[in-house]
């Protein structure tokens, strides 16, 4: 009798709407992403007013800003930003190229996997600032060299986190393939690669900042005639650090808009529309 009332009741009422979840303001959510870098400016400004360093060694952050616009104006740090962005771009695609190749060869093939990862293991946890004596002595000082070493250590990352997304790809997923008449280069366009694609570019992301860090390193050794890391070393022999760290900035600047501009809409337009991750 109870629950006939309690149905009649909730039919009166009609059906109950389920909690609508809270979605997060636009002002909300850039005031959230900003709200660190405002600390730590916050923080800054009072070491560099605080007097326990010389103003040459710590700025404010308005000299440093105003030596980033003055340096872009006058076309600097564009000339320097070009150089490195295009070592990074050559290299970089190199990498990924022969990384995400020799992984997915690792993983589906025994023989190569026996192979090849015993040397890629070893070669591996080297820092890559270790082989640039090596690279410079065999290619010489310049862009070849500076090239082949930003390929040469980014592209491990990317080698194992494919190796490891081709092996982790669900073993029904191929037997269902292979049972509904996939096989040969469908079955690896459509379950393999697809199923490996979350791990490829996590690698991608790792090999990235591995390029990055070697790229910097290597300029700073003066492989080559101009880039920011160039410009950065050159700008601690006369204790200009607004212009170092200009460099620095047009660095994180340039990763943060590689990141959100390449591999987060490469990620929508792949692995979240295909429902693998959120």
């Amino acid at each position: 009798m109870a629950d006939a009332i309690g149905a009649d009741a909730i039919g009166a009422a009609g059906p109950v709407a389920a909690p609508t979840p809270h979605r997060e303001s636009g002002w909300r959510r850039v005031l959230r992403t900003l709200l660190p870098f405002i600390v730590v400016a916050g923080i800054w400004e009072a070491v560099s007013h605080s007097g326990l360093f010389h103003p040459r060694l710590f700025p404010t952050i308005e000299a440093v800003a105003a030596q980033f616009v003055r340096l872009t104006v006058s076309g600097v740090l564009p000339y320097h930003a070009a150089g490195t962005l295009t070592r990074l771009a050559a290299g970089f695609a190199l990498a990924a190229a022969v990384g995400i190749a020799i992984g997915i060869v690792m993983g589906r093939w025994k023989l190569a996997e026996d192979t090849l990862l015993p040397p890629v293991s070893v070669a591996a946890p080297i820092p890559g600032i270790a082989y640039a004596p090596l690279f410079l002595l065999w290619f010489g000082p310049g862009n070849a060299s500076t090239v082949l070493l930003v390929a040469f250590v980014s592209s491990f990352p990317v080698v194992f986190n494919t190796w490891t997304g081709v092996k982790s790809v669900r073993e029904v997923w191929l037997r269902s393939a292979v049972a509904m008449g996939a096989g040969g280069w469908r079955l690896f366009l459509k379950v393999v690669l697809p199923g490996a694609l979350p791990f490829i570019l996590t690698g991608l992301r790792l090999g990235l900042a591995q390029a990055w860090r070697i790229l910097v390193g290597v300029e700073m050794l003066a492989a080559v005639p101009w880039g920011l890391g160039w410009m950065i070393f050159g700008a601690r022999e006369f204790l200009n650090t607004d212009v170092m760290l200009a460099g620095v900035a047009v660095i994180g600047a340039i990763g943060l808009a590689l990141e959100k501009g390449v591999f987060e809409r490469l990620e929508r337009l792949t692995v979240v529309r295909w429902g693998m991750m959120t």
